[in-house]
């Protein structure tokens, strides 16, 4: 049966005001340019210059090192304020805690000092870090505390960030295990499961209801009703019998059906619009994030101050050890564990709590992306509706009630696994009627033989062929067209439901001053009546994959920064163009989870709003505490250097400072 799939509410009103009763990567790489200036890569963002040494020591370890360290800096502290400590006593105890903690900073300064790249935070960390040790022992005051202090928020900042990185990892690892990866092999009479690059050309496999199509084939044997809609972005089931084509990642929603292998694996309809997914992720926008590059010269630039400021008021004044006490002090001042830790942390915590709301972002880099956005793209099918086929009118015919209009449709379609046939059903639900003979007509529809007599259920072909007249429905959606004994008794218009938060999404988007649009395959009076009913602003119809590409970027260069949101396979090569992907998880294909950046698990388009701003919230946090943590600091520089400001002051812009960036940028985590 030749049907258009689309559908909406099987209980919604019949057109005479009577109801039935009766009421369903290889992913583009965003990578960062130069990442803190450190070679190695992060894949939930860049975590400004840190090696993360902890996650090849493992998590155990990590936290034993913590604990120790935290203990022993505790008990020295509580010892050195009892008691008057010696010198080198407590120069002991705060050092030992100081190389537990600081252990993954001091070796990754260490190698990047080998490697030629000297001028990093873990170096100023380092630097400032023992200075704040030479300090107290040139002084002789044995404050150690404040060394100690810097390493020991610094590696709970760590902490804090990974436990956020690893949630949401461990959420996209779960999603991304659910492809059916196989064929079953039919040979020498027994069927075995392979992989499908393991299967050649003429062999022939068995497809099992519900399982995907491994490899383009023709049907030999069997029929069944294909689900294309992650391939052609078409809601309507394809009906296959022998002879007919098969397209590899379509879905068997019938009966068990054998192919004959036309296309090896990586030449098959699946594998090439993969193959188009990574080429457009070639062509996808990147943004550098500031504290990139502001990372990139903070460092030299503090240190020449330093420099600076130790030896020219020196020559002028011969005042040696103060102002190479002020230097050292003007490095713990501008060490930038405020950014180095809060910035990242900010994004994870976003991260994090998007995910609680079952929004997964696969990186701080897409979260960042999305605050820039202007336009936001919907597919249809999947997503601002749900894709199953529903009745949503019954006409009658003059003399006939919506009543015996949808009580003779599923007397019809009651032998038939069609979707179609399935939605008739749901909305009839009663019992059909007895049936003595049952006929499927390939392209047309079905015929029935009951005590009353034969009853025909189909499309206009199918009135037509049988010379029976018939009132012809425009409305958008699929019509099956019922008659009895040659008698015409009516319709049933069946249509995709638009899901119940769809316009709740657009207003939401639009209230935030982003535009949205609606790209389909569907045909233009069908989507034109979704993107109506849903309030998008403009409708792109009667599109193939490639079309889509191209709409898409139509779209971009015309309003700028563009996300776009579908589920399907034909999807993921527009998810890969846009400026950010967003995909539809809980019933998205494989394909477009791979190729999105953000993956929405509860297929709710009003997550689409909510992931906007959790995104500005984030951002609004990571520059609070930019703006923050460089003012205090500029400040407290300013003091120092007039000599108004001693090493806890220091401390204080420091790791008071990282400490209220760090509970600032946890904030992020409630959404």
């Amino acid at each position: 049966m030749e049907r258009e799939h689309v559908h909406i509410q099987a209980d919604e009103a019949c057109a005479c005001g009577a109801h039935s009763g009766h009421d369903r990567r290889d992913r583009h790489e965003h990578h960062e340019d130069g990442c803190c200036g450190h070679e190695h890569e992060h894949e939930h963002g860049c975590a400004c210059g840190h090696d993360h040494a902890h996650a090849e020591e493992g998590k155990k370890s990590y936290l034993t090192r913590l604990i120790i360290g935290v203990a022993v800096f505790v008990f020295g502290y509580i010892l050195q304020s009892v008691m008057e400590l010696d010198l080198w006593v407590s120069f002991v105890i705060f050092f030992a805690a100081y190389l537990v903690l600081g252990a993954n900073v001091l070796a990754a300064a260490g190698k990047n000092i080998l490697r030629g790249k000297v001028f990093d935070e873990n170096f100023l960390m380092t630097v400032a870090t023992i200075g704040a040790f030479v300090l107290g022992i040139y002084t002789g005051s044995g404050d150690f505390a404040e060394g100690t202090a810097v390493m020991l928020f610094y590696m709970v900042g760590e902490t804090l960030s990974d436990m956020a990185v690893e949630r949401s990892r461990r959420s996209i690892t779960e999603l991304m295990d659910i492809r059916p990866d196989y064929a079953n092999l039919k040979a020498g009479g027994q069927v075995r499961r392979v992989d499908p690059a393991a299967v050649a050309v003429g062999d022939v496999i068995v497809v099992k209801p519900f399982e995907k199509v491994p490899l383009d084939g023709i049907v030999v044997s069997g029929s069944s009703a294909l689900n294309t809609s992650a391939l052609t972005g078409e809601s309507l089931p394809r009906d296959v019998s022998e002879g007919a084509e098969a397209l590899a990642g379509s879905v068997n929603g019938g009966g068990t059906i054998e192919l004959r292998v036309e296309k090896e694996f990586g030449e098959s309809t699946a594998a090439k619009i993969l193959d188009l997914v990574e080429h457009a992720g070639n062509k996808k926008a990147r943004a550098e994030k500031f504290i990139t590059k502001f990372a990139r010269y903070y460092t030299p630039v503090v240190c020449a101050a330093a420099l600076i400021v130790a030896i020219v008021p020196s020559l002028v004044t011969g005042a040696w050890s103060v102002w190479i006490y002020r230097a050292l002090l003007f490095l713990v001042i501008s060490c930038p564990c405020a950014l180095v830790v809060s910035v990242p942390l900010s994004y994870f915590s976003g991260i994090g709590g998007a995910s609680k709301k079952g929004i997964l972002i696969k990186g701080a880099n897409y979260l960042e992306a999305l605050t820039n956005v202007r336009e936001v793209v919907f597919d249809k099918t999947g997503t601002l509706t749900k894709g199953e086929f529903a009745v949503k009118e019954v006409h009658p015919a003059g003399g006939f009630t919506c009543e015996e209009v949808l009580e003779a449709a599923a007397c019809a379609e009651a032998d038939s696994s069609h979707p179609i046939a399935r939605s008739v059903l749901q909305a009839y639900g009663g019992e059909p009627c007895a049936r003595m003979g049952y006929e499927e007509i390939p392209g047309h529809g079905v015929k029935a033989e009951t005590e009353e007599g034969t009853v025909l259920a189909g499309n206009a072909k199918l009135m037509e062929r049988e010379g029976i007249a018939y009132e012809k429905m425009e409305q958008p959606g699929t019509v099956l067209y019922v008659a009895e004994d040659n008698k015409f008794l009516g319709s049933v218009l069946i249509a995709d439901q638009v899901k119940a938060d769809a316009q709740d999404a657009v207003k939401g988007l639009r209230g935030m001053g982003i535009g949205t649009a609606m790209l389909t395959g569907d045909a233009q009076n069908i989507g034109n009546a979704i993107a109506r009913q849903v309030g998008v602003d403009e409708a792109y119809c009667e599109l193939l994959p490639q079309d889509k590409v191209e709409a898409l970027e139509h779209i971009q260069a015309k309003n700028g920064s563009t996300a776009f949101v579908g589920d399907g396979i034909n999807d993921a090569p527009v998810l890969a163009r846009a400026d950010v992907g967003i995909a539809m998880g809980g019933a998205g294909s494989d394909a477009a989870i791979e190729a999105a950046d953000i993956v929405l698990m509860t297929d709710e388009p009003s997550s689409v709003p909510r992931a906007v701003r959790i995104s500005k919230k984030t951002r609004r946090i990571v520059w609070q505490n930019i703006v923050f943590a460089l003012a205090v600091k500029a400040v407290v520089m300013v003091l120092g250097i007039a000599g108004f400001a001693d090493m806890w002051w220091a401390v204080f812009a420091d790791v008071g400072v990282t400490l209220i960036a760090v509970v600032n940028a946890l904030r992020a985590l409630k959404n």
